[in-house]
């Protein structure tokens, strides 16, 4: 835990710090420089207080959280990518803590399963031995949202290990102490910038650990005490899990299902023995992971490297993993601090390139609720949806809803207060629910086949038969961008944070790599003579398309406007992904010199109408350097807005270039899209 700290990169200075990164809901964060600044809260900025003090000797003080207790000296702050790490010092004693979640793409059980540690280590540093009692406590607001505390209950018991863990004394059993609502209410409510109200906390250690827990009455708080007798050398240590069992954490099409980790009958109690019994291994692969990417990451420059670790537990537990009927992995977003919709496709489109990077069986995860939601009758379009609802509810789109139906306008302004959707998906055509208006049909329709086609791609040998089933969906959406791809009329897309405009050049080229893609899927279905039909309609749409877009040095940012008006041209990147050649170098070159002509303290603006810019696009388009500078220049400026931005929120990606201040959004998985330019190097080679 302590001797490698030396060796890592890490992410430096962080608006908000991840601590607890499991999925939405169990996620905890610090939003201050040090983890006795501020008192920790959920990724919305609600308080969940978890407070630390250390008994030095009989004194007390304080290492997190507010409270009346001096404070010890904060001496180290370091983020990998699935931990952050604090060091400690007073009274002649070091406290060494490492919060940890171990989310690892290649193993799902693992990823899924809703635990995470606090390691902690304490040694002398004046060659004296101490007694030490480090005191956790976490409050019961972790386990409701609007402050019913009063309600809470809980109480603590032995847990056994079971037949099939080691043998020895002092690891057949542990303690543990829960808590929850005495009501319970599972999906109880739905919404964007709110904190679970059901299910249960728990804290866990092995036998023979120094760790006692229970749970407090009194306060209605779970605590943790760690007793040391820290000689005069050495270190003493101790591991503590925290789990929280959400009961049910989906309702996917009228079923409510648990998390993946439980798809076979598993209780939280099973994967706290799990989570104990594979604290050492799963700690060691957490390591290696974090080398590896830092590795890889830093051939494009210590910058890339350190925005990749802050992007990379955020991207991942803003989802929720489980498991359909017939067991196939789904992969829920939550579009946090933005609508609270799920499934967002154009959430997922931009998060995928660190799925694609490290388990693409997630990306098809993503897809498959739109596949669903796009076949039923209540969806009666030619195009691609948005979303197949709002977490923690996967029961239809609510993006759009018909203005006259009754309670569409009640129940959007209830984002905040978790009023819950009726049924959707069960609806009829003839309900029209859908106002075509505040569609995204060029948008979403283009990212649903460049996803697949990507899969195909970067995938080969994976699975084929989800695109064999989905081919009447794709060739129904490549219609439709062949009839309004090339110079889409008014409509919306996921760039309209200005309004949204017709002509829009961008959305144009992602039509045409839409295009593009169904080629692509011919060619894996085995149609050759329609890929090469595709593949030459896709590239007169490109040609077409430049001509018409380009201005004296780049290309503006509508195809009727002036010479002056520019755009991110992010997703011409899957030209070179899929290495259709549609664009010369010379087009890249002159987008570049572009925007790093516009560019401002923190990043390249997303177009020429406003001054604020979305980091994953930046990036994205940075990627597409010829010269290949641009993602180290632009990862500097990103890592700027980290280090000096006022909002201590979890990393957003709408954010002013000037100043700093982020917009809207935080905490969102679209931050998985930072990891582009890695997946575009691996494209290359492995073509």
């Amino acid at each position: 835990m302590r001797d490698d700290r030396t060796k890592r990169i890490t992410a430096g200075r962080l608006p908000a710090v991840p601590l607890i990164t499991c999925d939405p809901y169990f996620s905890l964060w610090s939003g201050s420089d040090s983890l006795y600044g501020t008192d920790t809260c959920h990724w919305t900025g609600r308080r969940k207080r978890v407070t630390g003090i250390a008994r030095i000797d009989g004194a007390d003080y304080r290492f997190m959280g507010l409270g009346k207790a001096p404070a010890m000296e904060q001496t180290e702050l370091s983020v990998t990518a699935t931990c952050t790490a604090y060091s400690f010092q007073g009274a002649g004693v070091e406290i060494c803590l490492d919060f940890w979640t171990p989310l690892l793409l290649d193993d799902l059980d693992v990823m899924s399963r809703p635990c995470s540690y606090v390691d902690m280590a304490v040694r002398s540093l004046d060659g004296k031995p101490h007694e030490v009692k480090l005191v956790w406590t976490f409050a019961g607001e972790f386990c409701c949202d609007n402050g019913q505390t009063e309600k809470i209950g809980g109480g603590s018991f032995a847990l056994e290990m079971g037949e099939e863990h080691p043998m020895g004394e002092e690891r057949i059993a542990g303690r543990t102490a829960w808590m929850g609502l005495r009501q319970q209410h599972p999906l109880g409510h739905s919404g964007d910038s709110i904190a679970i109200d059901w299910g249960y906390l728990y804290l866990a250690a092995a036998g023979g650990s120094p760790l006692e827990v229970s749970y407090r009455q009194a306060d209605r708080s779970l605590q943790a005490e760690a007793s040391f007798g820290v000689k005069e050398s050495g270190w003493a240590e101790a591991s503590l899990v925290a789990a929280y069992d959400d009961i049910a954490s989906i309702n996917y099409f009228g079923r409510m299902l648990p998390g993946y980790w439980a798809r076979d009958g598993k209780t939280i109690l099973d994967a706290i023995r799990e989570a104990i019994a594979s604290h050492d291994g799963l700690l060691e692969r957490c390591r290696a992971f974090d080398q590896a990417l830092e590795t890889e990451a830093m051939e494009f420059g210590e910058a890339y490297t350190k925005v990749c670790i802050a992007a990379y537990r955020q991207s991942i537990a803003a989802h929720k993993l489980i498991a359909d009927e017939q067991g196939k992995a789904v992969f829920i977003s939550k579009e946090c601090h933005s609508n609270g919709c799920a499934a967002t496709v154009d959430v997922t489109y931009p998060s995928t390139p660190l799925f694609y990077c490290y388990n693409p069986e997630l990306v098809r995860g993503m897809m498959r609720p739109i596949f669903r939601f796009a076949k039923l009758p209540v969806w009666g379009f030619d195009f691609a949806p948005h979303d197949a609802g709002r977490y923690p509810y996967v029961t239809g789109q609510v993006y759009g809803l018909a203005g006259y139906q009754e309670a569409a306008q009640d129940l959007r302004d209830g984002e905040d207060t978790g009023y819950v959707y009726p049924m959707l998906w069960q609806m009829p055509e003839s309900a029209g629910m859908y106002n075509l208006k505040y569609q995204m049909p060029v948008e979403e329709s283009g990212n649903m086949l460049i996803l697949e086609a990507a899969l195909a791609s970067l995938d080969p040998q994976g699975k084929t038969d989800e695109l064999m089933e989905n081919l009447p969906l794709y060739e129904k959406w490549v219609k439709y961008l062949l009839e309004y791809g090339s110079d889409p009329g008014e409509q919306l897309c996921t760039d309209d944070f200005a309004g949204h405009l017709a002509h829009n050049v961008n959305l144009a080229f992602k039509a045409i790599m839409g295009v593009e893609a169904y080629s692509i899927l011919m060619r894996a279905a085995g149609r050759d003579q329609e890929a090469a039909s595709y593949h030459e309609k896709a590239r007169a749409m490109a040609q077409d398309a430049y001509e018409r877009a380009s201005a004296a040095d780049h290309t503006r940012l509508t195809f009727d406007g002036a010479g002056e008006t520019w755009s991110l041209k992010y997703n011409a990147v899957w030209d070179l992904i899929f290495g259709s050649g549609f664009w010369s170098e010379e087009f890249y070159a002159r987008e570049m010199e572009q925007y790093r002509k516009n560019c401002e303290r923190y990043g390249v603006p997303l177009d020429s109408r406003e001054s604020y810019t979305k980091s994953d696009w930046m990036l994205w388009a940075a990627a597409m350097d010829p010269r290949g500078r641009a993602v180290e220049e632009f990862s500097e400026h990103i890592l700027a807005f980290l280090e000096e931005s006022g909002d201590r929120v979890p990393f957003s990606d709408w954010y002013m270039t000037r100043d700093g201040r982020h917009c809207n959004f935080q905490n969102r998985t679209v931050q998985g899209g930072l990891f582009m330019p890695l997946l575009l190097k691996r494209a290359r080679r492995q073509a």
